[in-house]
């Protein structure tokens, strides 16, 4: 008899442990994983804000150019991607300043 009481008492040792174990993984998550992310984020979206004309950029679609304006009221960016080729992109696909991006060989 005190051998079941004993069990069913680890058990719900066992129980609160594993509670723990499940807080302490998603707090790791959430350090090394969605924090960092979060910030990379903001980053990104305060860059989108600040952006003005003739910045070196980089488009979600890989395609590097210039920022030639800026509409505001369409949240759209016209790129200039090579001589006399402008093309319209919308400000949120607009990720990187490439003027201060180290130069690799």
């Amino acid at each position: 008899m005190t051998n079941v009481i004993l069990a069913a008492q680890a058990a719900q040792g066992g129980g609160m442990s594993m509670i723990i174990m499940m807080v302490a993984i998603f707090a790791i998550m959430w350090f090394f994983m969605i924090k960092p992310q979060q910030k990379k984020q903001k980053e990104i979206q305060k860059f989108q804000n600040e952006l003005s004309e003739g910045t070196e950029v980089v488009t979600g679609g890989g395609i590097h150019g210039v920022v030639k304006s800026i509409d505001l009221a369409k949240n759209t960016v016209d790129v200039k991607i090579a001589r006399d080729v402008v093309v319209t992109v919308e400000k949120t696909s607009v990720f990187k300043d490439m003027s201060s991006a180290p130069v690799q060989k």
